[in-house]
């Protein structure tokens, strides 16, 4: 049982008190418990109730499949996500390469994992600060990467005005002092520095069809849920302003695909996968703020 839950009221972004339940799911990957999805009327940001406090939250991280930790290749779902990792990487690298031409400075990606963006950004010649909380995933990228990856803590001890980048590939939805955060990157940003972050993006076709088994809600390893709505609030309010918006395509694959396992629909929903990434993104070409998941360029503005 969930213990030492944290309520989110009032909303941490906008710290308004119009918070109503909008679904009930559950944590469909590990342990089977119910949560509920709830929402500030103002900002639109969700958020998963009750939510682990930094000191219960461990064991929902500690189990074979969570990828990002075990780089596992087991099953469709997994050896597809790594087929993509690999393209994507490529379009991440040279994406944040085209947002600094031709010059090399320093990066910091927060949520490392086991370090494929790090490495692949080091290669290129940029400066990488990497940072991960999970020991096993830092060991990994020793071992595969010879990178030495530090503990998430050493964020608040980093020097300011340093970096160029700063990213965060699908890493916000996790961290609890979401505000802390956000003020700690805009201290660390250098003056015109760029702020990534890469989240899922529940006012997206595959969201809205697959409601509580949608997989992106992750619960309870996702603490927040974000629109483009609140991204933007949220930027404002740490005096940061969004420049792009990009979808990530295969997202909405990767996460038709286990919303399918999650509905225990077989064969028939393995295909019924397919299309549902497709009309996702079909809508996401229409309007942008319906990726199935979203990378945004954000700029420090003072």
């Amino acid at each position: 049982m969930l213990e030492n839950n944290k309520q989110f009221s009032p909303c941490p972004i906008c710290n308004k008190e119009d918070i109503s339940t909008l679904l009930h799911t559950k944590d469909y990957s590990l342990t089977g418990e119910d949560f509920q999805i709830i929402q500030c009327a103002n900002c639109t940001l969700e958020y998963t109730d009750p939510a682990p406090s930094k000191e219960a939250i461990a064991p929902y991280y500690n189990f074979p499949s969570y990828i990002s930790h075990t780089d596992t290749k087991e099953g469709l779902v997994n050896k597809m996500y790594h087929k993509v990792r690999n393209h994507t990487l490529t379009q991440k690298t040279n994406w944040v390469q085209s947002l600094f031409t031709g010059h090399k400075g320093h990066l910091l990606e927060v949520g490392a994992g086991t370090g494929a963006f790090a490495d692949s950004m080091s290669k290129k010649g940029w400066k990488v600060t990497a940072l991960e909380p999970d020991a096993s995933s830092r060991q990994k990228a020793l071992d595969n990467y010879n990178l030495n990856i530090l503990p998430i803590e050493e964020l608040f001890h980093l020097e300011p005005a340093k970096y160029e980048v700063i990213t965060l590939w699908h890493v916000l939805e996790h961290v609890h002092d979401l505000n802390a955060y956000m003020k700690t990157f805009h201290s660390l940003l250098k003056p015109n520095g760029r702020l990534i972050i890469a989240v899922p993006n529940y006012t997206s076709y595959d969201a809205g069809y697959y409601k509580k088994y949608w997989a992106a809600y992750d619960v309870p390893r996702h603490l927040y849920h974000f629109s483009p709505l609140s991204m933007h609030y949220l930027a404002k309010k740490h005096k940061m302003s969004i420049m792009q918006k990009l979808p990530m395509w295969f997202d909405s694959f990767y996460v038709s695909l286990l919303s399918e396992k999650y509905k225990q629909s077989g064969m028939i929903g393995m295909i019924r996968a397919f299309f549902i990434g497709c009309i996702s993104n079909l809508t996401a070409l229409s309007n942008v703020d319906r990726g199935s998941s979203m990378i945004y360029e954000i700029k420090k503005i003072d």
